[in-house]
């Protein structure tokens, strides 16, 4: 368990919080590409690291990412008119580009300098993968953007997509960083009864050899956690018979993206602070060798989004995608299902998790927590980032921010006889090595 203290520092991402801070020395993926798809198309409105903000795409193709209100009389900037190179206020008519300069005041003389002196808070945002990177700390730490292999090879060799969730960033992360649960919540009694979700896990699960199978067959894997420069790998090792030991070797790069092993392609997630109780995911699967014809929900459990606008509390609205399945709905629980088919009753693999993640609460009460030996990740993560956050706070800056070529890597999923982790990690070095 951790503190209360510990816990309102690992979850509070607003400026100036500890964790807030040092994610802002990153840069963070906070939309599709496709959400802007074109010169002077519609903004879009977002909420990252706890701020509102409005993205737009000029006439010249340049993202820009702009604070919510004006700086004139604070009307929101998202309902500004898109053209000639920069967002208009529609309440006065004040004009600013993509870095937060005025570049036309028309309710001023022509003789004023005012403008000179005004601009709108701006990020720096790029489009890299068929994602919109953003950097919202010190501009003079800014760094080239992390060279994941995702976002670098063709296009039509990766799939994206994004939703929210209504949880901490935290709650989600850990989801990834605990390879015992997929024994159990992803569990399918009959193979075939996954088809309709997941028709590609059908042969796997029926495959003795197969992980899935090891994955079924043992539910309190042996963890072993290493850091890295980029953040930790952690393995959960499971007993695969005469052919040694099943290792799943996930990374955990720094702040919020994790790779699990995924046999179809490689695949992964970012899991983006909204705000302290709203979390963005970026799911992401990759082939490094050719086309990608999986469709992007065989990786995600064929999670079913809608594109939604969705109100906080305090009036603010974001343009996002939302699973249909919700709590509104009970996310689709089936209870015959759960009696006969899987162990929860909920179809989608993805939402199985959004469930688990959301019905914690909006932020999870760590101080309530019981955690065993297959926690040995969940709690190195906390760590881990809970002693960047403070070290930050003493002047020391995350080397894994200002050295994208750090993630060059890959998760590993293999059958070894090998059973250590360092032994997996260097035996099988060529697996765990991206080298696009």
């Amino acid at each position: 368990m951790l503190s209360q203290r510990d816990n309102d520092v690992l979850c509070q991402v607003g400026p100036g919080t500890p964790m807030g801070e040092l994610f802002r020395r990153f840069w963070l993926p906070a939309l599709l590409s496709s959400e802007l798809p074109e010169p002077d198309c519609e903004p879009v409105r977002l909420r990252l690291l706890g701020e509102n903000l409005v993205a737009f795409r000029d006439s010249e193709g340049r993202v820009g990412v702009v604070d919510n209100f004006c700086p004139h009389r604070r009307a929101s900037l998202f309902y500004g008119r898109n053209e000639e190179s920069g967002l208009r206020c529609i309440y006065h008519g004040w004009k600013f580009d993509v870095n937060g300069d005025c570049v036309d005041m028309p309710s001023e003389p022509a003789e004023s300098n005012f403008r000179d002196k005004v601009k709108v808070k701006s990020y720096p945002a790029e489009d890299f993968g068929d994602v919109i990177w953003i950097y919202m700390g010190p501009p003079e730490l800014k760094q080239p953007l992390p060279q994941y292999e995702w976002a670098r090879v063709p296009s039509d060799q990766r799939r994206v997509q994004r939703w929210i969730q209504d949880c901490n960033y935290m709650q989600a992360l850990e989801g990834d960083l605990d390879s015992t649960h997929v024994s159990f919540l992803h569990r399918w009694m009959d193979p075939d009864q996954a088809t309709p979700w997941d028709p590609q896990q059908r042969q796997r699960r029926r495959t003795t050899a197969s992980g899935q199978a090891l994955l079924y067959r043992e539910g309190a894997p042996k963890f072993s956690v290493k850091e890295t420069d980029f953040g930790m790998v952690y393995g959960a090792r499971r007993p695969a018979g005469d052919e040694g030991f099943y290792w799943r070797v996930t990374n955990f790069f720094m702040p919020v993206v994790t790779m699990p092993p995924q046999p179809t392609s490689w695949f992964g997630h970012a899991w983006v602070p909204v705000d302290d109780e709203h979390m963005s995911c970026l799911a992401f699967s990759w082939n490094p060798n050719e086309p990608l014809n999986t469709p992007m929900g065989s990786n995600n459990g064929n999670i079913q989004l809608e594109r939604v606008q969705m109100p906080f509390s305090d009036g603010f609205i974001i343009d996002t995608w939302r699973d249909v399945r919700q709590a509104l709905n009970n996310y689709g629980i089936d209870r015959k299902l759960q009696k006969t088919g899987n162990f929860t009753g909920i179809g989608p693999q993805r939402t199985q998790d959004v469930m688990v993640n959301e019905t914690q609460g909006w932020i999870s009460d760590r101080t309530r927590e019981h955690l065993g030996t297959t926690d040995l990740a969940i709690i190195a993560a906390r760590r881990m980032l809970l002693r960047m956050a403070r070290e930050l706070e003493d002047g020391v800056e995350p080397r894994a921010a200002q050295q994208g070529d750090l993630y060059h890597v890959r998760a590993i999923d293999v059958v070894t006889e090998e059973s250590t982790l360092a032994g997996v990690l260097e035996r099988h070095v060529d697996i765990a090595t991206a080298t696009v």
